[in-house]
């Protein structure tokens, strides 16, 4: 099998999770090889994203590194057979290669957890705010529209975003634009697996509330991935202490932000201060 010349994160991951429990399990990669006929060489390969492995050696490889989760190993062993390749092909050239992955990620993803700072996230804008962010380059906001498909689409996944105020009161695109965000906020917070919490000015706890980040959700809780977006692409943190430090953070920010939106209630029995409340106020300043 010739090697990859180009490897997505979910095949480095992959890569990565079987040198993790190789190195728990205290084996050399020589050694890991030879439990499945192959040399060390090749499993080296196989743990760089180079090349992917069959679920029979999957299965027997995380036998001998003694972890038995049927759940854990059914996820990997599909990774496993990852080619890489989705609809978001379609769209290489066009976009960064870290958003390449992150559409990938999503397609296999269980849960999205999402905190943004000065930014309604990519998934719940629309077309007329992605244009004022993306400069209006027409394949770029295709792409966003596409990814959108993965919590609107058949398989929708349940996406829970904590949004600070500053996103909300950023006015890009001019008052006319950012009305009809808001509104699809409201709109789209009205299905049942999606939740929208806005953080509010007036909070006065600091919890790295500065840092936009998402938590992508993988079939097993091991397989969690943190996207940390950046100006020049993104990059994703798979350590199990750094996931675990975000779910941490992610649960402190829910804690501090408004309650939820919720359509379902009237105004007089809403809260004094909440994300849907907030979400009108500065809709009807605009």
């Amino acid at each position: 099998m010739a090697l990859r010349t180009q490897v997505s994160e979910r095949q480095r991951r992959f890569g990565a999770e079987l040198r993790r429990l190789r190195e728990a399990a205290g084996l050399a990669v020589k050694d890991a090889g030879a439990l499945v006929g192959m040399g060390g060489p090749q499993l080296s390969h196989i743990e760089a994203g180079r090349t992917g492995l069959e679920p029979a050696r999957v299965a027997a490889l995380l036998a001998a590194y003694g972890h038995t989760d049927e759940t854990y190993l059914a996820a990997i062993q599909e990774m496993g057979l990852s080619s890489g390749k989705g609809w978001w092909t379609d769209f290489k050239g066009d976009v960064h290669a870290s958003a390449l992955d992150l559409a990938e990620s999503e397609s296999t993803a269980s849960r999205l957890d999402s905190y943004e700072t000065l930014l309604i996230p990519g998934l719940l804008q629309v077309s007329r705010y992605s244009e004022i962010i993306l400069d209006g380059n027409a394949r770029k906001v295709e792409f966003r529209r596409s990814r959108q498909k993965a919590i609107t689409g058949e398989r929708a996944l349940p996406l829970h975003a904590v949004i600070h105020e500053a996103a909300l009161r950023a006015q890009f695109g001019g008052p006319a634009v950012m009305r009809e965000q808001l509104d699809h906020l409201v709109e789209i917070s009205a299905l049942p697996h999606v939740t929208i919490q806005i953080l509010p000015f007036r909070c006065t706890e600091y919890v790295s509330t500065d840092t936009s980040f998402m938590i992508v959700r993988g079939p097993h809780s091991d397989l969690d991935t943190v996207l940390m977006e950046h100006p020049g692409g993104s990059s994703y943190l798979g350590e199990p202490e750094a996931v675990t430090a975000y779910r941490a953070k992610f649960e402190r920010l829910k804690s501090l932000a408004l309650p939820a939106v919720d359509t379902t209630r009237s105004l007089r029995s809403r809260e004094e201060h909440d994300s849907w409340g907030l979400i009108q106020h500065i809709r009807y300043t605009l």
